[in-house]
């Protein structure tokens, strides 16, 4: 699933975002999601969030756990 719906992601998420510097590179950093910085229910290049370690950027992908 790509991170471009607000609804797909909840805090907790595991996740592949997009720094602001790495845009160009399109390096991913994983990490679970602790706020959700976007306030409209999509967007075209993704949702901006805050992930627990404290890096922001936009999901590139939400990856599912398996339990």
């Amino acid at each position: 699933m790509d991170g471009r719906k607000r609804s797909d992601l909840k805090i907790g998420t595991l996740v592949n975002i997009v720094e602001k510097h790495h845009q160009r590179s399109g390096e991913l950093t994983e990490g679970y999601v602790k706020d959700i910085l976007t306030n409209s229910p999509s967007h075209p290049h993704g949702i901006k969030v805050r992930l627990e370690t404290g890096e922001v950027g936009r999901v590139s992908e939400i990856i599912e756990e398996n339990e």
